[in-house]
Formats: structure tokens, sequence, C-alpha cells
């Protein structure tokens, strides 16, 4: 039995709520009429960026591995990367992938979502080995500046 009321007093409260907001939309409809308020003024406006993550969008538009953001070509000391343009990230040996590796240890975490980014561009897939790792600097970089903020570069994974 008290479940059934819980139920109903949830409902109950719901409809006050719809109620409230239908009333509000009047008001607002109002203000908007009468010219004390517009459109833009309403409108939830996103924040201003500088640069880093907004936090408005599910993925970070600037850390993005997937999404065109950039579309220029930056080498990061990286040029002999080149050789491997069209190769499956399936069909590098060892040796290979420690290249890759050893240019991965060299960058700021900062640096990683722009290089595999400048990858994807020049038609260089990365080694399956190393996606965890990038993945995992990405989103511990991404976290940073989401807890500090997108200008804070001084967190824990800088180059040495």
């Amino acid at each position: 039995m008290g479940i059934l009321w819980a139920v109903v007093a949830l409902i109950a409260l719901g409809f006050i709520a719809g109620i409230i907001g239908w009333i509000q939309n009047i008001f607002k409809q109002k203000r908007i009429a009468a010219g004390l308020e517009t459109e833009d003024d309403i409108a939830p406006t996103q924040p201003a960026s500088s640069g880093g993550c907004c936090g408005m969008h599910m993925t970070c538009e600037r850390d993005s591995l997937l999404a065109a953001v950039s579309t220029s070509i930056v080498y990061y000391d990286d040029e002999e990367l080149d050789a491997y343009k069209g190769i499956s990230s399936r069909d590098y040996d060892e040796r290979t992938t420690d290249e890759f590796r050893d240019i991965l240890i060299t960058l700021d975490a900062d640096d990683v979502a722009g290089w595999v980014r400048s990858l994807q561009l020049r038609g260089i897939e990365l080694p399956e080995e190393l996606k965890p790792e990038v993945f995992l600097i990405v989103g511990e970089s991404r976290a940073y500046h989401m807890e500090h903020g997108p200008d804070d570069h001084n967190h824990p994974r800088q180059s040495a």
C-alpha cells in the first residue's frame, strides 16, 4: 500500500511540474511579445572557450580522434612515418610499432590527439598495439583539462 502512495505522489509531482513549466512558458511568451525579452536573452549560450574543451559535447572536439576538426597536417618530427601510408594497422611488425611508440613517448600529452589526427590525415594507420595507450593518454589529458581548465598544461605526463 505504501508503494501505491509513492507512485501516486510521483505522478502528482510530475503533473504539478508540468503545469508550472506550462505557466512559465506562457509568461515567457508574454514577455517576448511585450518586448521585455528576446529569444536570444532566453536561449542558453555556449561558454567561451580558449581552445580547450567546452564541456558542451559528448566528446571534446579539440581532442577528437575521429572528427574532422583539423584539416591541416602537422608533422611532429615524424616524417619517416609517411613510408607507412596505406598499411593496415594490423600489418605492422614489432620494429615498426616501436618506431611509432618512440614518437608517442616523446610527445606531450596535449599533443597526442593532434598527432593521431595528423596521422589520419596523412593516411597512416596507428598500430593496433598502440591504440589502447593512445586512448588512455588522450582520455587522461581530457579528464585533467576538464578538472583543471583548458589552459593548464602542467599535468603529470609531459615529455622529459
